[in-house]
């Protein structure tokens, strides 16, 4: 019979035997022996750390990121295609015959200033076809007979100031006018004249008639337009061009006292565009002026109400603005006169007296 001692002493050699039993079988199972050689158990730090790389393997057995459908066809949304719309084209026959205004010509006063319209067409094209007619037919009431003088300063693009006058007369009476501008600078006490214009022709229920006018410029020859009422043709001493006469068609001379014909008539034909063909001294052009809005202006004869009408500039035609003010307070007369240059000169003609020759 084995002693308590010796039992206990044989209990705990059979639990360490047991002990490396276990240990040897779990390296048997993971292949710790080689060759006859026992290795031996890793640290229980180690196997952790083999243990690890588990979550590196997550994210492969993420699901794959949704594959985009393709966009729907473009042609579904595509607009029309360009071939049904050439709309732009419609509208500008009625005005390809004539020349657009540069503006300098429309001035009253134009001292050596840089012309910016357009070449003229060919004779030949110009007359073989004719014009569709332009603008509208407007009722006119004459002004009557008198003379405007009109202060004039002019600022050229390089700040160049100068002071001058014009003077504007024009006599009518048994269904006939003539019309004189002219316009020039103060040299000392005398007054030297840069541009002289006549205009002579009818008067009717449509206003001024133009027949002919001539214009002679310092230094240059005197050249004359004619419109001729009977072939129906504007034509010109300075230029082999040729465009259709059309009813209301005016000339540089009477272009402000027209649209005072117009407003004595009816003030409302000055709603909206108001559209006139004009002859130069080369070419023929369309003027077209809006209503600006109605406004107080200071002249040397006081302040006046007036209608402010502008011909504003227009791409690809002309880069001159032009602008009207008349007072119905003086039978809608023009009491000033603006023109701003493309190239920033500004020239501005504001009344100064106003005589009638049937006055006192």
């Amino acid at each position: 019979m084995l002693s308590a001692r010796h039992r206990r002493t044989l209990a705990l050699v059979l639990l360490t035997v047991g002990l490396h039993l276990l240990g040897l079988v779990a390296l048997v199972r993971h292949g710790g022996v080689a060759d006859g050689v026992v290795s031996r158990p890793p640290p229980l730090m180690q196997a952790r750390v083999i243990a690890a790389p588990a979550p590196e393997v997550a994210p492969a057995a993420a699901p794959p990121p949704p594959v985009l459908l393709p966009p729907p066809p473009v042609a579904s949304l595509a607009p029309p295609p360009f071939e049904v719309a050439p709309a732009p084209a419609v509208s500008a026959p009625p005005l390809a015959p004539i020349a657009i205004d540069a503006g300098a010509a429309a001035r009253l006063l134009d001292v050596e200033s840089v012309q910016l319209a357009a070449s003229p067409p060919p004779a030949e094209a110009a007359s073989a076809a004719p014009a569709a007619p332009v603008g509208k037919a407007y009722r006119a009431d004459v002004p009557p007979s008198a003379t405007i003088v009109l202060e004039v300063l002019r600022k050229d693009a390089d700040g160049t100031v100068w002071h001058g006058e014009a003077a504007m007369a024009w006599r009518q009476g048994d269904g006939q006018y003539k019309m004189t501008l002219e316009a020039g600078i103060r040299v000392l006490i005398a007054r030297v004249n840069l541009v002289v214009l006549e205009s002579v022709g009818q008067v009717d229920g449509g206003g001024f008639v133009p027949r002919s006018m001539t214009e002679k410029r310092r230094g240059r020859a005197l050249t004359t337009t004619r419109f001729g009422q009977d072939e129906r043709q504007i034509t010109f001493s300075a230029a082999p061009a040729r465009y259709r006469l059309l009813p209301g068609t005016q000339d540089k001379a009477t272009i402000p006292l027209q649209l005072a014909a117009i407003a004595r008539a009816d003030s409302a034909q000055l709603q909206g565009n108001i559209d006139i063909l004009v002859g130069e001294d080369k070419d023929a052009a369309v003027f077209r002026f809006v209503l600006a809005g109605q406004e107080e202006i200071d002249t040397p004869m006081g302040r006046l109400a007036t209608w402010h009408l502008s011909r504003p500039p227009r791409a690809g035609a002309y880069g001159a603005r032009l602008d009207i003010w008349l007072a119905p307070s003086l039978g809608w007369l023009p009491v000033r006169i603006d023109n701003l240059e493309s190239n920033g000169a500004t020239t501005t003609q504001t009344i100064k007296t106003i005589s009638r020759p049937d006055a006192g």
